[in-house]
Order: C-alpha cells, then sequence, then structure tokens
C-alpha cells in the first residue's frame, strides 16, 4: 500500500514538473523579451516549480505516514479482537469438556453402581444355590443310610 501511494506520488510529482516546464518553456518562447530577462524568468520559474513540487511531495509523505498508521491501527484492532474470540472459544471448549467428563464420571459411577447390585444378588443366588445342594445332598444320604438300616437284618 505504501509503494502503491509513494508511486502515485512520484507519478504525480513528475507530471506536474513536466507540465510546468513545458508550459513555462512555451510561454517564455512566446514572449518578446531578450535573452538575459529570458532566463532570469526561466531561472524564477524552475525555482518557483522546485518549491511547489518540494511541497506536493511533503503532502504526499504527510498523507502516506496518515495511511500507514490508520492501516497500523486497523490490524491492531483486528488482532486484540481476533485474540478476544479465541479466548472465548477456547473458554466454550473447556465448558463443554468439563461437562462431558462429569457426565462421563456419572455414568461410570452409575454402572459401577449396577454391577455391584448384579454381583452381590449372584453372589446370594450361588450362596443359596450350594446351600440347597448340600441341604439335600445330606438329605439324600440320611435317606441312604436310613435304608440301609431298615434293610439290614436284625
Amino acid at each position: 500500500m505504501a509503494t502503491e501511494n509513494e508511486g502515485l506520488g512520484k507519478g504525480m510529482l513528475i507530471g506536474f514538473l513536466t507540465g510546468g516546464i513545458v508550459g513555462a518553456v512555451v510561454g517564455l518562447l512566446y514572449a518578446p523579451k531578450s535573452g538575459k530577462e529570458l532566463r532570469g524568468d526561466l531561472r524564477e520559474k524552475s525555482e518557483d516549480l522546485l518549491e511547489e513540487a518540494q511541497n506536493v511531495l511533503t503532502d504526499a509523505k504527510v498523507k502516506a505516514d496518515e495511511i500507514m498508521n490508520e492501516g497500523k491501527k486497523k490490524s491492531e484492532e483486528m488482532v486484540a479482537d481476533t485474540k478476544e474470540k479465541v479466548n472465548e472459544l477456547l473458554s466454550e471448549a473447556e465448558d463443554i469438556l468439563d461437562e462431558a467428563k462429569k457426565k462421563t464420571d456419572n455414568a461410570i459411577e452409575v454402572g459401577k453402581e449396577k454391577l455391584s447390585e448384579k454381583s452381590d444378588k449372584l453372589k446370594t443366588a450361588v450362596k443359596a444355590g450350594i446351600d440347597t445342594f448340600k441341604k439335600e445332598k445330606e438329605s439324600a444320604e440320611t435317606a441312604e443310610e436310613a435304608k440301609d438300616e431298615s434293610n439290614e437284618p436284625a
């Protein structure tokens, strides 16, 4: 952007100087003056043109500086806005992650509780089955002994 403004300023300056010089030379050539007067007028006009060119160049530099400063301010604002938005997004992402962790931890706890309940029920059922088996076995042995005793000759 600065190079465009410099190029534009240089082009305007060159065009302005060229136009001024051509106009001065044409005007002086058609004016009925002596050589000494003509050279003096040329010198005076060239000094005026040089002064005007310096003024135009100074103005162009000031405007270029203003444009650069404005661009710099805008870019700094954009960077600050971007940082702010990134921080907001990171905060939201952290909140979502925390919520997901809580839900996962809750689901794990519920699963552990259910597993513990089912495990206790299974242990109780297995113990009841073993106890029943032992009672049936004792009962069968007792019945067998009683049968053997009744079949023995007295």
